[in-house]
């Protein structure tokens, strides 16, 4: 499986993002999922309420999942990874940890992931916490989560990249 190299996750649908994220996270396989995979569960195995649903958009003026989806297989063929077609963004509490890095006066280059990472093991979480700008709970998915962002982006991605703007 070849990854792409631009960022086409920034034009994919959040209807399409969002289920591809979801299929992703719940079909479970040692194998990564591709666009071909996705084709195949929402043909063949998605529930009969969203297919429904589905049916109806091929009348709307709107594009469907499934056209939308077609396009992306036309473009990038049926073995590219799925993952390349969700945009990843931190969660809230991250984006606090990053955020505060990246305020660090004493920086001289922009964080990158390894760096945000090296920030948690240090201890960043705790001061947070101590500070009043995180709950107690609220550290518990940091590590988990800035691993799933290098698996995915690699330890040199900027970090600012994923800030959650809300």
């Amino acid at each position: 499986m070849i990854r792409n190299p631009i960022d086409i996750a920034s034009r994919v649908s959040p209807e399409l993002t969002s289920l591809i994220e979801t299929l992703i996270n719940q079909l479970e396989t040692d194998e990564p999922i591709t666009l071909g995979n996705i084709h195949s569960f929402i043909m063949n195995e998605m529930p009969n309420e969203l297919s429904e649903t589905e049916e109806m958009h091929h009348f709307d003026v709107a594009e469907s999942v499934v056209d939308e989806l077609d396009e992306l297989i036309e473009g990038f063929g049926e073995s590219a990874a799925a993952v390349d077609f969700v945009s990843a963004f931190a969660s809230e509490q991250l984006t606090r940890v990053i955020e505060e890095v990246m305020n660090d006066e004493n920086r001289e280059n922009p964080p990158t992931l390894t760096t945000i990472k090296d920030a948690i093991l240090a201890g960043l979480p705790a001061r947070l916490i101590g500070e009043g700008v995180m709950e107690d709970d609220e550290d518990d998915q940091l590590l988990p989560e800035i691993d799933n962002l290098i698996d995915r982006f690699g330890p040199d991605a900027l970090a600012e990249e994923y800030l959650r703007y809300e």
